[in-house]
């Protein structure tokens, strides 16, 4: 009876909707934000429930709400970005997770400072793996019933105007809160991983070893110790359009948008519930999408001789038209962390192939078929680069002007989660530990993947050369 009655409950949500689907954003930069890319019926978390784990939880976060662990809550919005609240099959509200979870940032030009939310950046206040423990661990904590829970959503729903009737209340207390609370169990199982990694910070995802394990039951509890440091920052999408064809992903696995955004998106959906029409319109903006401009002052001299030296010793990999750029340096050149390079095996490209193979969207058939294991790193385009730190492909260089210094005078360690610029040396804020009541993340480089060795190319110019180089790198 309980889910013929939990049908009945959404159909007065449903005139908003068309088959269930997401909200409907007319504006294409709210859309990324705020709707969803599927999984309301595979992965998505019942609106009330959600909307009380911050306050019921208060204990396994570090402040208030989840907004303590970076995720950006705009004025007038309901959810922080990166969050979609949609329709399920069975009419209940719930959210899920979008794009903008891991590409969508924050900038302040001084601590004093407005934020500017700019969509397409790397989401640099964001931990995510925090966000993902805490789920975890209050999957596990007795106080995750409905005894406990009900008196809290019925409370905020009052306060919203949002009065649960009786039989709503029903379907919380004897279905939506027990399945919630055994799908966030097999999170946590899927996640068991993360016990024996290096912590991630904000800004960073291990990509490939939870495909391991919730996609394919790969035993990580004995995976190779090289094959759990692929810890990865989170890179900008923006100006896809001319990176079609090139390798991507850090380490140029593969070279199909469709392909690579797919893949992305089975970090928060299942290959049955992706919402394609969703995440191509999502593509399709982001094809042209410019990166953001430089917001402070750039000397034309200065950056008119770094022109010159990225042009004698950069643009080969780096220049839009440059003949290696989008192709792979070997790592015994490039000589960065292997760690992410040796996370993505023979054996999990294999097994990719097996995904999307009996779907299809429009007539063309979705399996992956584009993977490749490869034997180094990407060369990026940098295009907005100075809004891309920290840098490298494990986010191991705070700053350009440090990546410009031999490994041994790069910093050691240094602090990430700071939104506030810096001008001097073109990245984040990486020297404050605390600001306000935020204490920053301490990244240390000599945890495994975090190495900050590698790409050795520019250490030798003189310092007034790395001046030049950087003021140019303003510019792109």
């Amino acid at each position: 009876m309980l889910p013929g009655a939990w049908y009945q409950v959404g159909q007065r949500n449903r005139n908003a909707q068309i088959n269930n689907g997401p909200q409907k954003f007319a504006d294409i930069d709210e859309h990324f934000r705020y709707a969803s890319i599927g999984g309301e019926d595979s992965d998505g978390i019942p609106y009330w429930i959600w909307k009380v784990m911050p306050e019921v939880f208060a204990d396994y976060l570090p402040g208030e709400g989840l907004t303590s662990l970076g995720f950006i809550q705009e004025p007038d919005h309901e959810l922080p970005i990166g969050f979609a609240k949609s329709t399920n099959g069975l009419g209940l509200d719930v959210v899920t997770q979008n794009c903008a979870t891991c590409h969508a940032g924050s900038l302040r030009q001084t601590p004093n400072s407005e934020a500017q939310i700019i969509s397409a950046m790397p989401s640099n206040t964001v931990d995510l793996q925090r966000y993902i423990q805490f789920l975890a661990d209050i999957s596990v904590d007795s106080r995750f019933n409905a005894a406990n829970l009900m008196p809290y959503i019925e409370a905020d729903a009052k306060d919203s105007g949002a009065n649960l009737n009786p039989l709503e209340k029903a379907i919380y207390r004897f279905v939506a809160i027990p399945q919630t609370r055994d799908a966030l169990i097999k999170i946590r199982q899927g996640f068991t991983f993360m016990a024996n990694q290096t912590p991630y910070g904000p800004g960073r995802v291990d990509t490939f070893t939870s495909y391991k394990s919730r996609r394919f039951n790969f035993p990580v509890d004995h995976l190779p110790e090289r094959e759990l440091a692929g810890i990865a920052d989170f890179p900008s999408i923006w100006e896809q359009g001319p990176r079609k064809g090139m390798k991507l992903h850090w380490d140029g696995n593969n070279d199909s948008i469709d392909e690579r955004n797919k893949s992305a998106a089975l970090a928060l959906v299942q290959p049955t519930t992706i919402n394609f029409a969703s995440i191509h319109r999502v593509r399709d903006w982001l094809l042209d999408l410019p990166a953001p401009k430089y917001p402070g002052s750039i000397d034309p001299s200065l950056a008119a001789n770094g022109k010159k030296l990225f042009a004698n010793s950069c643009a080969s990999c780096h220049a839009w038209d440059g003949p290696y750029v989008g192709e792979v340096t070997p790592i015994q050149e490039i000589g960065t962390d292997p760690g992410r390079l040796d996370s993505y095996t023979y054996e999990l490209a294999s097994n990719q192939y097996t995904l999307f193979s009996d779907i299809s969207y429009k007539g063309e058939d979705q399996r992956f078929t584009h993977f490749r294991k490869t034997n180094g790193y990407a060369n990026m385009p940098l295009d907005g680069i100075w809004l891309r730190s920290p840098y490298l492909h494990n986010g191991s260089v705070p700053t350009l002007r440090d990546l410009l210094n031999d490994p041994d005078q790069r910093p050691q360690t240094f602090y990430t989660g700071n939104d506030v610029f810096d001008f001097d040396s073109v990245g984040f804020v990486s020297d404050k530990e605390v600001e306000g009541d935020r204490t920053f993340f301490h990244y240390d480089t000599t945890e495994p993947g975090n190495g900050n060795e590698g790409h050795l190319y520019g250490t030798d110019f003189s310092d007034s050369e790395k001046d030049a180089l950087v003021e140019y790198l303003k510019t792109l």
